[in-house]
């Protein structure tokens, strides 16, 4: 979904994009000599760098939805250092000026990168793009600037559709037999049924799902919608030829962020004064976010990695953390509310404590145990 800006935050973004691509290949070491546009056999929609196999079907060659998305672009960038061939499916003109500005496909190009025009609404588009690809990485989301927060309940219904659509054409899509969704923590932490009197906190890990009526009824539309996007995944995904794992991140942070990923920053800070009251409100590096993504496709090869994975790095504690991510974020500074919460509730122990032992397992070392079914994702 393109978002109108100025031509001076334009060039901005595209310069920080450019920055960290060349920052993290040593000054483009892995750019290619020469670089054009020309269609790939059997599908005018697709370009590529000159030189390259025209994004023909082999086990290393993927697709991104939502590629030069803050989240997207990290995990196209690691999955070129990884060797993979990523395609990128692009759903706006924007999107394809971008990367022309950042030179990707001029004569600094990078070889191994792939563009082609999808829109995660439309099969056949998907299909397209899909076709020849081994996997998929669909970290697309939809964001609405006009919206309060960036986030309406109207995203919230089109982010499952869209969910649907993309498993939908993977599914259909006989190269595809991996798929690892983007979802976010937010899908599994929003509850009103939670034990409150306990001496020890409730664990929060992958068996958890936030209610819908519950963000449903305090307008929480970005949890909602990334709740209902993933269980919509996780249905279509049951009883077909296609592995499926989904990654939840934490509120994702890095360089630049604010500008390039402010608006789904700020939906997700929704209620994050209640989130830092109990315990929930984490962050987690973009560059931790896209080798997760990895890490887990290449575990799926050996059917070491199923189901979905929380991924975080740090808990906020302190409500001076908190400000300084509103400051980051230039939203209002509410501080001051945020401490007063958290002197509110005393020293009691926090009612929850997050946990993300089955990433940190799979990160650390290759366990040698495999899961039977990918498909034993149960909905509270």
């Amino acid at each position: 979904m393109g978002v109108l800006r100025s031509t001076q935050s334009m060039q901005a973004e595209v310069e920080e994009m450019r920055a960290a691509l060349l920052h993290g290949h040593g000054g483009g070491a892995a750019a290619a000599a020469a670089a054009g546009w020309r269609p790939s056999a059997g599908d005018a929609d697709v370009k590529r760098a000159a030189g390259g196999d025209g994004g023909a079907a082999g086990p290393r060659t993927v697709c991104v939805t939502g590629g030069i998305s803050f989240v997207g672009f990290a995990v196209v960038d690691r999955l070129l250092r990884h060797g993979y061939t990523v395609r990128l499916a692009l759903e706006t003109q924007e999107d394809l000026d971008k990367l022309r500005e950042m030179e990707m496909f001029g004569e600094d190009g990078r070889d191994g990168v792939w563009t082609v025009m999808a829109n995660v609404t439309d099969p056949e588009s998907l299909h397209r793009a899909f076709d020849g690809c081994a996997g998929v990485f669909h970290t697309s989301a939809f964001v609405d600037p006009g919206g309060m927060s960036g986030y309406t309940k109207h995203m919230a219904s089109l982010e499952a559709k869209a969910a649907e659509q993309v498993i939908a054409a993977c599914v259909r899509t006989e190269s595809v037999r991996k798929c690892v969704f983007t979802s976010s923590l937010l899908a599994c932490v929003w509850r009103q049924n939670y034990p409150h009197d306990r001496r020890f906190p409730t664990i929060i890990n992958e068996n958890c799902w936030s209610d819908e009526s519950f963000c449903r009824d305090n307008k929480l539309w970005f949890a909602l919608g990334k709740t209902a996007a993933e269980k919509a995944a996780w249905r279509a995904a049951r009883g077909r030829d296609l592995k499926l794992v989904t990654v939840c991140p934490a509120l994702v942070t890095g360089p630049g962020f604010r500008r390039r990923n402010s608006t789904a920053s700020i939906a997700y800070l929704k209620g994050a004064r209640a989130m830092l009251a109990d315990g929930l409100l984490a962050t987690a590096s973009v560059e931790t976010v896209a080798e997760a993504h990895v890490r887990v496709y290449e575990a799926m090869g050996d059917n070491t990695a199923g189901g979905r994975y929380i991924c975080y790095d740090h808990v906020v504690q302190r409500p001076e953390e908190f400000a300084e991510l509103e400051r980051q974020l230039g939203i209002p500074r509410r501080a001051a509310a945020a401490a007063a919460a958290a002197q509110d509730s005393g020293d009691r122990p926090a009612r929850f404590e997050l946990c993300r032992q089955k990433l940190a397992r799979l990160m650390s070392t290759r366990r040698r145990c495999t899961y039977d079914d990918y498909y034993s994702v149960a909905f509270d």
